[in-house]
């Protein structure tokens, strides 16, 4: 399947040229020389940005590097989205945008929220990490991820069709994951990533794609960048209105590169607002490349005691090595765990760092989280942990009850007779 797969040889050979000119072309593949501290001339910043455009692709990195032969089957909860054998297996994803329109002009043009549905399905010969795609012509559904069909909602209609989907499932499979993509990605881009993911991470649960309008141009890093800060606001009510569906289990959120940005932000803005857990809801936040100051995310996650947040960072992450030397800051992304100093930083936020450098391929290594199979099965097996709440009396049709705040302490009853007494905070 690796040979259907777009041609992506330009962009490792731009990224070298105009970031690191003392890299040879001949295919080496070791750590980039750490950049020397200058002021920098335009046409320098310029051919930074244009590298980190072009590094930064690799949130939809070419699938042919990362080709596999191990094939998954997915069986969705109760059955009723399974295929045969041999058949392409039809994967529903719930989309809410803030691009004025899917593609075309409006595309990179932010607006009020659209919503949809989309049914996207897996070829049956699927290898894990890959999004098989044409290199030219229409995509063959018993080869390639193939847009099926797709729905446009209006803001009721996504809620009592979410409902729906979520109802009758039981376990992890009433959980919803929300994905919220990285810079230089279209939705339709972001639509076949997240149902790859779904695919062989296993998730039983109901995926929503989160996409804000980046511009989907080389250069334009610092537009997406505002871009994503005015996304903040309609992922922040998406995530609310998603923890309010009816039967609902657990809201993951998962997130890439400059998408953690969105994420973070909107989670803290609804912890300000008073709803930082989704009332319960809250389930696992993994941020996966994480575009991120660390000084930035210490002051998101003090507005987010005890959520449960992970980051899968790669050390040799070229891209954010590029957004580092622009920022003149380090990224989150690309930490040393090995740092004593800023493995104790994260420690004391309570944040889980995993270190998944050896699971990276490629030349710019950005996109690890989706396209090395063991790091998405290990996603799919860390959304999937059995909780107290998905016990016989969950399987039974009881209300899942929301997970109790950790500053309310459980007082024990007083001995028959006694006046109940007042619990103290």
């Amino acid at each position: 399947m690796a040979s259907e797969a777009k041609p992506s040889s330009l962009r490792p050979i731009l990224v070298n040229f105009l970031a690191h000119q003392s890299l040879a072309r001949a295919g080496r593949d070791g750590d980039l020389p750490v950049t020397e501290r200058r002021t920098w001339r335009p046409l320098a910043a310029r051919a930074a940005a244009l590298a980190l455009a072009l590094a930064l692709g690799g949130c939809m990195t070419g699938a042919g590097e990362f080709a596999s032969t191990v094939t998954t089957n997915v069986v969705s909860a109760g059955g009723l989205l399974s295929s045969p054998v041999g058949e392409a297996r039809p994967i529903p994803i719930f989309v809410a945008s803030t691009r004025k329109a899917e593609g075309g002009l409006g595309a990179d043009s932010i607006g009020a929220t659209r919503y949809g549905l989309s049914i996207v399905t897996a070829p049956p010969g699927h290898a894990p990490g890959v999004i098989e795609q044409p290199s030219f012509g229409k995509p063959d559904p018993r080869r390639h991820f193939t847009l099926a069909r797709r729905r446009d909602l209006d803001e009721r209609e996504f809620a009592a069709m979410l409902a729906t989907h979520i109802s009758g499932r039981v376990g992890a499979a009433r959980d919803v994951l929300v994905y919220v993509h990285g810079f230089n990605t279209s939705l339709a881009e972001a639509r076949l990533r997240l149902a790859q993911i779904v695919e062989d991470s296993r998730f039983a649960g109901v995926p929503v794609l989160y996409s804000w309008p980046s511009r989907q141009k080389l250069l334009a890093y610092g537009s997406d960048r505002e871009s994503a800060t005015a996304a903040r606001d309609a992922l922040e009510k998406l995530l609310r209105d998603v923890a309010g569906t009816e039967g609902v289990g657990r809201v993951h959120v998962l997130a890439h590169s400059m998408g953690t940005w969105v994420a973070m932000e909107a989670l803290r803005q609804n912890a300000i607002a008073g709803r930082g857990a989704l009332g319960g809801r809250l389930g696992e936040v993994m941020l996966a490349a994480p575009d991120l100051d660390l000084g930035v995310f210490e002051q998101q996650m003090a507005r987010l005691p005890g959520a449960r947040v992970s980051v899968l960072a790669t050390t040799n992450d070229r891209a954010l090595s590029i957004s580092q030397t622009l920022a003149g800051r380090g990224r989150l992304g690309n930490v040393d765990v090995a740092d004593a100093a800023t493995r104790a930083a994260l420690e004391r936020l309570g944040v889980k760092v995993y270190d998944i450098t050896d699971s990276a391929s490629g030349l710019v290594r950005h996109g690890a989280f989706a396209e090395a199979p063991q790091v998405v099965a290990a996603i799919g097996a860390r959304l999937a942990e059995p909780r107290v709440e998905d016990s016989a009396q969950a399987m039974l049709g009881e209300k899942i009850a929301p997970a109790q705040d950790p500053s309310i302490r459980a007082e024990p009853l007083p001995p028959p007779g006694e006046p109940p007494t007042v619990p103290t905070l």
